[in-house]
């Protein structure tokens, strides 16, 4: 008799961890929804943004003053403020910050309309799209480990930005023309690295007060590589006005 087990116990079991998981991967699910729901809402944002200031009067007057520099170092200053802040920020602070960067990065980004035309920039986002989902979607289902390559990707964009620093001063189309192909492969590399970190984040957040920011975080993060993306093939492919 001591040998004896209870069937019950042994059916029940796997049940009981097949709800566990069913329940994880539904909060999984929803929590990189609520991800990319925020990070497609904000890009819309920007664009709205970048379409209407282009389009006022005011846009060549705002340009050509001191404000200008305000409006191109801005976002740098929102990014900041949530990277370094966000544990010590409530999750309706860190939503208003996300929502005000996306905001400014309009301001700042409104220039292309004037550069490219309308269609050139629509073909360059609906092919950014299409990258970003592909490469987002491989992130999220691959079973190889990507954190590997973090500190070498983050290690290149580091080494982009000198390169693009030194490059206004060099005015190189040469330069910029590679700079442009590295930052496409870097922030490629960046969206499946990411959407994987993001994934794998859920697992130490749920049910905590730290969801809520996490999710402002990672919409942060896949609305640099987007935007960042889409920059660098617009650079490389779209149709500059006459």
């Amino acid at each position: 008799m001591a040998n004896w087990t209870d069937p019950r116990a042994t059916v029940s079991a796997p049940s009981s961890v097949g709800t566990r998981q069913a329940a994880y991967d539904a909060g999984l699910r929803s929590y990189m929804l609520s991800v990319y729901n925020y990070m497609a809402s904000g890009v819309l944002l920007t664009g709205i943004v970048a379409l209407a200031f282009a389009s006022t009067s005011a846009f060549d007057a705002v340009m050509a003053s001191p404000l200008r520099w305000l409006i191109m170092l801005a976002p740098l200053g929102f990014i900041l403020v949530l990277s370094f802040g966000i544990n010590r920020l409530s999750t309706g602070t860190a939503q208003i910050l996300f929502w005000a960067f996306a905001t400014v990065m309009g301001l700042s980004m409104a220039s292309i309309f004037r550069v490219y035309t309308g269609e050139s920039i629509a073909q360059v986002f609906f092919a950014t799209s299409a990258a970003f989902a592909g490469l987002s979607l491989w992130g999220y289902t691959t079973k190889k480990d990507l954190s590997a390559f973090g500190t070498f990707l983050i290690m290149g964009v580091v080494g982009l930005l000198v390169a693009s620093i030194i490059n206004l001063f060099l005015q190189s189309s040469a330069m910029q023309f590679a700079i442009s192909v590295i930052g496409v492969l870097l922030f490629a590399g960046l969206t499946a690295y990411d959407t994987q970190k993001i994934k794998s984040m859920y697992s130490y957040v749920a049910g905590t007060d730290m969801m809520g920011k996490t999710v402002i975080m990672g919409a942060l993060n896949l609305y640099l590589d987007f935007v960042n993306m889409f920059m660098f093939l617009l650079q490389l492919f779209g149709g500059r006005r006459d």
